[in-house]
């Protein structure tokens, strides 16, 4: 009995990677198990065969990966470049002034939210404060040091 899993929003650079990592996981390293596998039954006695076992142990985590991704991709929605008239959506990037700092962000879906490098999640406080908002807009946002004011500059 399978759940379904919620959509998850992807821009295409970072749908492309996925599918790229399942290709990957699907055929060279699911060969090279197999093969290490082989190699390890050769060797006979499995029962005190340390590389039979991490071969297979890589085969189950390999799998394991694999049926993720497939049900990440099943359910994947690509962010479509597309005019907003000026207002933030998922996959619009941002240019937002906090006190006397400027700081640029894209709002992405939450799979591929990598704050350190300006992309936060259409889920995240900041990623949902943001939504919706247009240039000249101010939105507060609660963080963990206390409210913060964000003015937004820009959208694209």
């Amino acid at each position: 009995m399978h759940e379904r899993m919620e959509q998850q929003y992807f821009s295409k650079e970072g749908l492309e990677k996925l599918k790229a990592e399942y290709a990957h996981r699907t055929g060279p390293l699911r060969a090279e198990i197999a093969a290490r596998i082989k190699e390890a039954k050769d060797q006979g006695d499995l029962s005190e065969n340390a590389e039979f076992a991490e071969a297979k142990e890589a085969q189950s985590l390999n799998e394991g990966r694999i049926e993720e991704l497939k049900a990440i991709l099943d359910n994947a929605v690509l962010i479509e470049a597309r005019s907003s008239g000026g207002v933030a959506h998922v996959g619009s990037a941002l240019k937002v002034q906090i006190g006397k700092d400027v700081r640029e962000f894209t709002i992405v879906g939450a799979a591929e939210a990598d704050p350190v490098n300006g992309k936060i999640s259409n889920e995240s406080p900041l990623g949902t404060a943001l939504l919706g908002t247009k240039k000249g807009d101010k939105v507060q946002v609660r963080t963990p040091k206390g409210e913060v004011e964000y003015k937004v500059l820009e959208v694209k």
